[in-house]
C-alpha cells in the first residue's frame, strides 16, 4: 500500500504541476538502472539458497525489494538475450538466429558480421524521447561493426566491448577484442585491459563500477533522468577479479567474481541513497542465461544448495524458500524475503549434484534445476532477478508472477511514463502490475534456441518439443529453411542476412 501511495503522490504532484497550482518544478522522472550478469546462475545468491552466502548487498537488495523466482531468459545464450532486453521482443523477431543450422543460436564468434538491424527500436532510444540520458557499461553482444554501435541506437555513452573477453590472441590474424569509451578505442583485452589468466586477476569490474558511479552523479548533478545499463562480465569464462577478491571466497575464482560483483552493486546502491535519489531510481538485477556447464571455467566450486545439516529441500535457516513448479522435483513455500547471515565456512563435502545425479561442474550454480547455458531445460534460461525501488516496490516480497528479459522494457517504457511501439509485436509485459500492487497476469514463456521453439511453459506446466535428449537421426528429419528462408542476422559463418552498409571501423 505504501509504494501504491507513493505513486499516487508522484501523479497528483504531476498534475498540480501542469496546472499551475504552486508547484514549481515537475518532479524529475524516475531513473533506470538495469544490471545484468553474464552466465550467473539462478543459484548463485545467498537469497536464493546458495550456502557460502557471499552476496550480502545482492541478498540486502532483496530484502528491500522483491525477488522473481520464476523469470526467465529469452534465449540461452548471451546475445539474442541481450537483443531481447532492449527491444522486447523474442529473437527470433529480431534475427538473433541461426538458418544455416537447425537450433543454432547466434552471435557468438567476433567472426560473425551481423548485429542488431536499424528497423529496431532499443529502449534507450525511446528513453531519449523523455530526455533520458543513457549509458551502457560492459558487453554491448549486439554487433560490432559500425552501423551497429551501441551509440547509434540510442545510447549516449559507452564504456565497454562489442563482444566477451576472449583471448588472448595474436593480434594479426586474429586480434584480442577491442574496449571502446563513446566512439574510440582505448585499448584491448590482454593489452591495455590485461587479464591473468593464470591467476585471473583483472581490474575491470572495478572499471564498470567506477564508470556507473561517475555516470549516475553527473546525471544528478545535471537533474536528468538517466538510464544505466550495467552489463558486467566477469562471471564469463574466463572468469576474472580485482587482488583484493582474489582468493576471498569459498566458491572458488567463480565465487570471487561474484563477490566483486555483488560489493559493486552494493556501492551503487549506496550512492543512489546518499544522494538522495534512490526513491526516484528503479533498479532491476537479473543475468542473460543460466550458468555455463560446458564451457564453465575450471576454476570455482559448486556447492550444494542445501545448507549445513539440511537436505536438498528442506527448508534452511536465514533463505528464501521458494515455490517452484513440480517439475523442478522441489517444493519451497514462502511469502517475504529474510537477509541470510554470513556463513564462516564451507557446507559441502564436494561438488554438488543436480537432480538424477548429475554432478555439477565447476562454476556458477543453476540451484536445482536441470542443465545450464545453450539448453532449454530450467537451468539454462531461468534466472536470478531482484526488483528494488524504495518506497515504490514493497520490501521483502516475493512474487510468482512468470517474468522475461523481454518484460524489462516494456516495464522500463512504464515507469518513464512511454508506451511501447504500436508498429510492431511486444513480446515483454509491463511487470509494474506485479510490482506495486502484487497482481499476477497468465503469460506463456517460450524457450528458443535458435529458429527453434523447444519448450513452452504455462501456469504451473512446461511441455517440451524439442530436447537435446532427443536422437540426431530424429532431430535431422525436420525440414531445414530453404535459401528463400533465410531471414536471420547471423549465422555460424561469415554473413548476414540483411543489407550491410559499408564504413569505417569504429575509431
Amino acid at each position: 500500500m505504501a509504494a501504491v501511495a507513493a505513486a499516487t503522490r508522484w501523479q497528483l504532484l504531476l498534475v498540480l504541476s501542469a496546472a499551475g497550482l504552486g508547484v514549481t518544478l515537475a518532479p524529475q522522472p524516475p531513473n533506470i538502472l538495469l544490471l545484468l550478469m553474464d552466465d550467473m546462475g539462478w543459484g548463485d545468491l545467498g537469497v536464493y539458497g546458495e550456502p557460502s552466502r557471499e552476496t550480502p548487498n545482492l541478498d540486502q537488495m532483496a530484502a528491500e525489494g522483491m525477488l522473481f523466482p520464476n523469470f526467465y531468459a529469452a534465449n540461452p545464450l548471451c546475445s539474442p538475450s541481450r537483443a531481447a532486453l532492449l527491444t522486447g521482443r523474442l529473437p527470433i523477431r529480431t534475427g538473433f538466429y541461426t538458418s544455416n543450422g537447425h537450433a543454432r543460436n547466434a552471435y557468438t564468434p567476433q567472426e560473425v558480421v551481423g548485429g542488431i538491424p536499424d528497423s529496431e527500436h532499443l529502449l534507450p532510444e525511446l528513453l531519449r524521447t523523455a530526455g533520458y540520458a543513457s549509458k551502457i557499461v560492459g558487453k554491448w553482444h549486439l554487433g560490432h561493426r559500425p552501423q551497429f554501435h551501441p551509440l547509434k541506437h540510442g545510447f549516449d555513452e559507452w564504456f565497454g566491448s562489442p563482444n566477451c573477453h576472449f583471448g588472448p590472441y595474436d593480434n594479426k590474424a586474429r586480434p584480442n577484442i577491442p574496449v571502446y569509451r563513446d566512439w574510440e578505442m582505448v585499448g584491448r583485452y590482454y593489452e591495455e585491459f590485461p587479464i591473468n589468466l593464470r591467476t585471473g586477476e583483472a581490474n575491470l569490474t572495478q572499471i564498470y563500477v567506477q564508470e556507473a558511479l561517475d555516470f549516475i552523479k553527473g546525471q544528478q548533478a545535471a537533474r536528468r533522468p538517466f538510464f544505466l545499463y550495467w552489463a558486467v562480465d566477469a562471471t564469463h569464462a574466463p572468469v576474472y577479479a580485482s587482488r583484493p577478491f582474489l582468493g576471498s571466497s569459498q566458491r572458488g575464482r567463480y565465487g570471487d567474481a561474484v563477490r566483486e560483483i555483488d560489493a559493486g552493486i552494493g556501492r551503487v546502491l549506496r550512492l543512489l541513497q546518499d544522494l538522495g535519489v534512490a526513491e526516484n531510481t528503479f533498479v532491476f538485477f537479473t543475468s542473460d542465461n543460466g550458468a555455463a556447464l560446458i564451457s564453465a571455467p575450471k576454476q570455482g566450486l559448486d556447492l550444494t544448495t542445501a545448507a549445513p545439516g539440511h537436505l536438498p529441500g528442506e527448508p534452511s535457516p536465514g533463505v528464501v524458500n521458494l515455490n517452484l513448479r513440480p517439475d523442478s522435483g522441489w517444493s519451497f513455500i514462502s511469502t517475504t524475503v529474510s537477509v541470510p547471515q554470513n556463513s564462516s565456512s564451507p557446507t559441502s563435502d564436494g561438488p554438488g549434484r543436480e537432480p538424477g545425479g548429475q554432478t555439477c561442474p565447476e562454476g556458477g550454480s543453476n540451484g536445482p534445476f536441470l542443465c545450464g547455458k545453450q539448453t532449454t531445460f530450467e537451468g539454462g534460461m531461468r534466472e536470478p532477478a531482484i526488483a528494488w525501488w524504495p518506497g515504490r516496490i514493497p520490501a521483502g516480497q516475493v512474487s510468482h508472477q512468470l517474468g522475461s528479459i523481454m518484460d524489462l522494457f516494456t516495464t522500463s517504457l512504464s515507469v518513464a511514463g512511454l508506451e511501447p511501439p504500436s508498429d510492431r509485436a511486444i513480446d515483454g509485459l509491463d511487470l509494474l502490475p506485479a510490482m506495486l500492487q502484487g497482481r499476477l497476469m497468465d503469460r506463456p514463456i517460450f524457450y528458443y534456441r535458435g529458429n527453434t521453439l523447444m519448450a513452452v511453459t504455462l501456469g504451473q506446466y512446461k511441455a517440451h518439443f524439442w530436447t537435446w535428449t532427443n536422437s540426431w537421426e530424429e532431430f535431422r528429419q525436420v525440414p531445414q529453411p530453404q535459401p528463400s528462408q533465410r531471414l536471420g542476422l547471423q549465422t555460424q559463418e561469415q554473413l548476414a542476412h540483411v543489407p550491410q552498409v559499408e564504413g569505417r571501423p569504429f575509431k
